[in-house]
Order: C-alpha cells, then structure tokens, then sequence
C-alpha cells in the first residue's frame, strides 16, 4: 500500500454549504455577472466551457477547464461539447505555459470519486503548471504546500493571457 495523499485544506470545500439555488459549484458560470465571475476565479468563458483557477490548488497557477453542460462524465458530454472542451484544453496549455513559464504541465480527467475527484457531479480537466524542483521538503516534513501567489492575483496575472481567446468573454 502507497502513501496516502494529505491535502487538509481540501474539507473547507468539503464541508462548505451548497446553494439551494446552485448546488455545483461549477454551474452557472455562463450567465453570471462579471463580478461574481471575478469572485469565483474565472479567467474565460467560451459559449461550451470555461477556465477557471483551483480554489484548493495542489501547485501555483492551478487551472480546471469545465463544461458548462452538468456531465459527472466525459461520454455524457454532447460530442460538439466534449471537443469544444478540449479545444480550450488546448488553448489553456499553451496560454498557461506561456504565463507562468512552465517547464512542464500535467494534465488530467479525474473522473469519479474513487479515481480522486472532489467533484463527481460535473466533469472538469485539471492543467497544473510545472517547473524542474518544484516540489520540496515542505509536503513532505511539514504536510504543507506553498502556494507563492494569492489567487486573487494569480487570477488577475493569467486573466490577461486570455483576453484573446477567440469567443471567449471574461
């Protein structure tokens, strides 16, 4: 058996309460108000799925792209939604390697709770930024991650190498 994975400052989101109104935390992103799009971390929104940044990010720069469709799976995305999904997967790689000078990216689908997703219900690509040495001792001895940037700023500096995402709005 492994090493388990400690990431503690994961339960603020999990026993965070829901919304009646807006249950996932993921949807309504399309129609909401640039201010509250600002607040939830959004960096674009394209007409299929948008870009925002990992609240509870496991690297600097920790970027989730999610459909706008509620699919807790990729095969119950509509086949014009799945590729338009990873199109602005695509376009997040280039653009967030470029922002953050990444040496590297991972990319991945964690789809269902037992393969590690903290959220099943609506399906989401993670792209995590990173560079050469970029884990430490910290995780290790400390069971703690440094995160160098605020996300309000990390926001704010990645928001501007989206700007001309063709049929994005911010």
């Amino acid at each position: 058996m492994g090493n388990p994975l400690w990431a503690p400052w994961r339960m603020e989101y999990i026993l965070a309460p829901r919304s009646r109104d807006n249950p996932c935390v993921f949807c309504g992103v399309a129609g909401a108000p640039d201010e509250e799009r600002r607040e939830r971390l959004v960096l674009a929104s394209t007409p299929d799925a948008f870009v925002i940044l990992n609240r509870y990010p496991f690297a600097a720069g920790h970027l989730l792209v999610v459909p706008h469709a509620h699919a807790g799976a990729l095969e119950d995305l509509e086949p014009g939604t799945h590729d338009a999904l990873f199109r602005l997967v695509r376009e997040t790689a280039i653009r967030l390697r470029r922002a953050v000078n990444a040496e590297g990216l991972n990319i991945g689908v964690n789809q269902g709770a037992v393969a590690g997703a903290g959220v099943t219900e609506h399906i989401h690509v993670h792209v995590v930024p990173r560079w050469r040495g970029d884990t430490n001792f910290m995780p290790v001895l400390a069971g703690t991650r440094v995160v160098p940037q605020a996300l309000d700023d990390a926001r704010e500096q990645l928001a501007r190498h989206f700007a001309d995402l063709p049929g994005a709005d911010r």
